[in-house]
């Protein structure tokens, strides 16, 4: 009998969101860019505590990659999730982050009279509350790290960068196996694959995502959510019917 294994690569989610407003009322106050990176991180975490989500935890790298993009949009006025010529995640991977997923959100804040602490802090979380794209990244439910920084220009505008992350390590793995004389078709999330009689195919997802297949001779189609190191089996059993099932 021979067993084939197929690895499929990671899926790699990359989604990008900006926004950008020049203010006008003046404001006064010094602004302390650490504290200010700080809070944003503490009131990211308690949005999505208010979603039922876990927190994200910081990340060097990802705060690495973020500072270093912050301040080129500082140094050179450049905006946008391109703005140096790259990526997020090309950025992540200058920066040794070996990713499942990435995200980013960016933003730049301007008052010609000034600003404050807390109005910094304000304008850039509220605002990426506020924006749908922004709010999806900051309350996606399968990322695990962030790295926030924020620089300020010469011109007197501040950069904001906010990197969501998954770690490679982090992938959720799993492996079917087709016990069955026949060959079958499923789905992981929209992806559709065929599996052939006595074949292994071995998955890596970055999201929660869901097994779903339809049964020979079945009506409705079946669903699990595979967790890490997970083994499923489908195999006809006894009185001719097939079934799909997690090994124990």
């Amino acid at each position: 009998m021979r067993t084939t294994c197929i690895f499929l690569s990671l899926s790699l989610l990359i989604t990008l969101n900006g926004f950008a407003q020049a203010t006008t009322q003046p404001v006064d106050g010094n602004v302390d860019l650490s504290e200010v990176t700080s809070q944003i991180i503490d009131r990211t975490n308690a949005f999505r505590a208010e979603q039922k989500l876990p927190a994200v935890q910081t990340d060097n790298k990802l705060s690495a990659t973020a500072a270093d993009f912050a301040k080129f949009m500082a140094d050179t006025g450049k905006y946008g999730h391109d703005a140096d010529g790259r990526q997020p995640h090309e950025r992540a991977e200058a920066h040794r982050y070996e990713y499942c997923m990435v995200l980013e959100n960016i933003a730049y804040q301007h008052n010609s009279q000034g600003t404050s602490q807390e109005e910094l802090i304000t304008f850039f979380v509220e605002g990426w509350k506020n924006s749908p794209g922004h709010r999806k990244n900051m309350l996606d439910p399968d990322i695990t790290q962030t790295g926030v920084a924020v620089a300020r220009g010469v011109n007197g505008y501040y950069y904001a960068v906010q990197m969501f992350g998954r770690p490679k390590l982090a992938m959720i793995r799993f492996e079917i196996t087709n016990n069955a004389d026949v060959a079958f078709d499923y789905k992981v999330g929209d992806e559709k694959y065929t599996i052939a009689p006595r074949q292994i195919r071995s998955h890596g997802i970055c999201k929660a995502l869901k097994i779903e297949m339809h049964l020979p001779g079945e009506k409705e189609p079946q669903a699990i959510a595979p967790a890490d190191g997970d083994r499923f089996s489908f195999r006809k059993v006894r009185d001719g019917r097939y079934e799909f099932h997690r090994a124990k």
